[in-house]
Parts: C-alpha cells; sequence; structure tokens
C-alpha cells in the first residue's frame, strides 16, 4: 500500500494485517508517515497502489456509511468551530447508525452513555468542549469513537496529551477492546505505552516499514540507534514487558 498528499506519496509499499484482537502500535520518527498511513487505513486518503481491504474487501468498494460503522478513527486534534456540549460530540459516533430519517433510539443513548463514562467524563456531558483541556478533548474524540461500538480502532497519538492516570486508564480500553476481539491500530510516541498495549508492532521509516512483529523481537537497541537516533536500555521485568529508557544520542547513525 501507497499514498499521500497530492501527487507526494508519503508511505510507499507497507504491508500490514491486522485481525480481531490485535493491537498493532505503529512507531517512528517525526516525519515517518505514520499519521498519513492511519488516514490511508480509514480511507480519508486514497491509495496510489496496492489496496486496504476490509474484512476480505477492498477498502474503496465500501459504502461510506457501512465502512463507519466497523471503523472507528480518532484524530491527533479536532478543531471545533460551533460551540458544543461533550455529549454533543460523542453523539456524532452513532451516525453512522441512524440514517438520515431514524432517530436515535434506546440503544443509542445506552451506547453514548457508556462512552463517556468509559472515558472517565460521566458528569461533564454538559460541559462546551471549547473550555476543555487538550487531554479532555482526546477523551471526547475517543468516546466519540466508541460510541459508535467500532470492530476496528485507528488512534492517532491518542495518549499524547494525557495525563500519567489517563494514559493508564487508556491503556485498559484497548486492553479491554482488543480482549472483545476489537482490532486496534494505534500511532504512539511513547514506546512504553506502545509495549504496554501491543502484541504487534510496526516502524516506519521514511514512509517505509523498517520492521513488523512482536514487540519482544522488534524492539532491539539496534533498532532504536538506526531508526531514531538513540541508544537505550531495555530494562526486563518479571511479568512486564522490558522498561525503555533512553540513555544518550546515538553516535552515529
Amino acid at each position: 500500500m501507497s499514498g499521500g498528499y497530492g501527487g507526494d506519496e508519503v508511505v510507499r509499499g507497507v504491508d500490514i494485517d491486522v485481525g480481531e484482537g490485535d493491537c498493532v502500535a505503529v512507531l517512528g520518527p517525526n516525519g515517518a508517515g505514520k499519521s498519513t498511513l492511519l488516514r490511508l487505513l480509514a480511507g480519508i486518503l486514497p491509495v496510489t497502489a496496492g489496496t486496504v481491504e476490509l474484512r476480505g474487501r477492498p477498502l474503496a468498494g465500501w459504502r461510506r456509511r457501512e465502512a463507519a460503522r466497523i471503523v472507528g478513527y480518532v484524530p491527533q486534534s479536532v478543531s471545533f468551530a460551533f460551540p458544543l456540549s461533550v455529549r454533543e460530540v460523542v453523539q456524532q459516533g452513532r451516525a453512522p447508525h441512524l440514517g438520515p430519517w431514524r432517530p436515535p433510539a434506546p440503544h443509542d443513548h445506552e451506547a453514548v452513555d457508556a462512552a463517556v463514562g468509559r472515558v472517565g467524563l460521566a458528569g461533564r456531558e454538559r460541559a462546551a468542549v471549547q473550555r476543555l483541556s487538550g487531554g479532555e478533548r482526546q477523551l471526547v474524540l475517543l468516546a466519540r469513537a466508541l460510541a459508535g461500538e467500532p470492530r476496528i480502532l485507528l488512534l492517532d497519538e491518542p495518549a499524547t496529551a494525557l495525563d500519567v492516570r489517563h494514559q493508564l486508564e487508556l491503556a485498559a480500553i484497548v486492553g479491554e477492546l482488543t480482549a472483545a476481539g476489537v482490532a486496534v491500530v494505534v500511532i504512539a510516541h511513547d514506546w512504553n505505552f506502545a509495549l504496554r498495549v501491543a502484541n504487534c508492532v510496526a516502524v516506519l521509516e521514511g514512509g517505509r516499514l523498517r520492521a513488523v512483529g512482536e514487540p519482544a523481537a522488534v524492539l532491539r537497541p539496534e533498532l532504536f540507534r538506526g531508526v531514531f537516533g538513540v541508544e537505550v536500555d531495555l530494562v526486563e521485568r518479571p511479568g512486564a514487558p522490558p522498561l525503555i529508557v533512553p540513555r544518550s544520542p546515538a553516535s552515529s547513525r
């Protein structure tokens, strides 16, 4: 799969399989093409070579509303041009299930309530999203996606603006989703967060797939040296993923 913006091919020849219950963490330095890859997977950008398949069918062959019932997408940020409450934004996640004429049914309201509660915003439904912090707005976007009850969830740096507690809660949400068979693709700059949630990592460099596979096999000191330009220590921990500790910039790349 390849694609990008206009005539600029940002992602080239990337091949990734994501199955039910998988969590794939996409890692890479700034400008590696991570967000572009996620937009290609979401169908926001068209591919210029290869295909994106959803349940064995090319994504381009799906009706947009049908695909949106299966795939949830959480961008890094959204500008809200109009004054909206938390609940009004989260309700947008039910739109693919309603159609143009059907009003929300009890299950739609229940899905919105569950999503708001799941991200810890119960009681804040009437708050204006414009007045929330960056981290709280990120939780609202996550709740909007969860309200749609997706079977595939695409997350673009969801933990960046979150404090430690909410990062842990996000990791727990991802774990619950994958345990229920939901496929998750998450872009992460925090390597240790990626290790906490993912059973597979894909490392991008210059728009190309540098490595993909189980985290323990892929995330080795030589990869961090070659791709990220840093020396790291991997601290083994019984019963937990190793802790990645950046030590210094690599002397040469």
